[in-house]
């Protein structure tokens, strides 16, 4: 039975997107399947379709599987029916307006991933997100402070993990850092597995291991080669 991974905030531009499809890539790539049979699925319910964008542009050599799903409501009740994959990413609108999709999709959630970027502007939305649907859901789920520029200073981090904190909200101890190549990288047809070998790609591809290393120790199994790959991407 497949694992279901569902990336939600009903803000937009908190980076669903990114997280999900380099989150998978590298899960995959861990695994260490046959990009002919992935053991890992990407799925976007966004209607605008950034994902499929993305996909497309990377084309075979995206390390997952991928289907667009976001007007399918009885194909996205049956995910974890899908014996094929070990793990399934869910990416989901940024949007209240689609609301019912995201509520589909959270009936079939091992676990969900809300991204807040660390800004106060942020904090609304996500408490509205988190109350309103996903902890009703029943869902296990985490924040995970995304897209945060060390050249900022630690003031918004500090101020947004003091904010998590007095939630009471469970969180990621990764931190994605905010880099160029992964504001470039669905326009370049590239995921993070396939960055260039340099220090600053290592940096970024870094913050995604670490992730799935959370993510998939979550579940109380081993991840397969993880501790391999982890070692050769320091080596890269």
């Amino acid at each position: 039975m497949a694992r279901v991974h569902v990336i939600a905030n009903q803000k937009g531009g908190v980076g669903k997107t990114t997280v999900t499809v380099n989150l998978a890539a590298v899960v995959a790539d861990t695994l260490g399947g046959d990009p002919a049979a992935s053991p890992v699925l990407g799925v976007s319910t966004d209607p605008q379709a950034s994902m499929l964008e993305w996909a497309e542009r990377v084309g075979d050599a995206i390390p997952f599987d991928f289907t667009q799903c976001h007007d399918d409501p009885a194909a996205l009740s049956k995910l974890r029916q899908l014996e094929q994959y070990e793990h399934i990413f869910v990416d989901t609108p940024g949007s209240l307006e689609d609301e019912s999709i995201l509520q589909t999709v959270l009936t079939q959630a091992d676990d969900v991933i809300v991204p807040l970027e660390p800004e106060p502007m942020a904090f609304s939305p996500a408490a509205r997100s988190i109350q309103r649907v996903i902890a009703p859901s029943g869902a296990t789920w985490r924040v995970l402070l995304n897209n945060w520029d060390p050249r900022d200073g630690e003031s918004d981090l500090e101020q947004t993990r003091g904010y998590v904190t007095a939630k009471g909200w469970p969180v990621f101890n990764t931190v994605i850092r905010h880099y160029k190549l992964h504001t470039r990288a669905s326009a370049e047809g590239v995921t993070v597995v396939q960055y260039p070998k340099n220090r600053v790609a290592l940096e970024a591809r870094q913050d995604f291991f670490r992730l799935a290393l959370e993510v998939l120790g979550s579940d109380g199994r081993s991840p397969r080669h993880a501790a391999l790959n982890a070692v050769k991407a320091g080596e890269a």
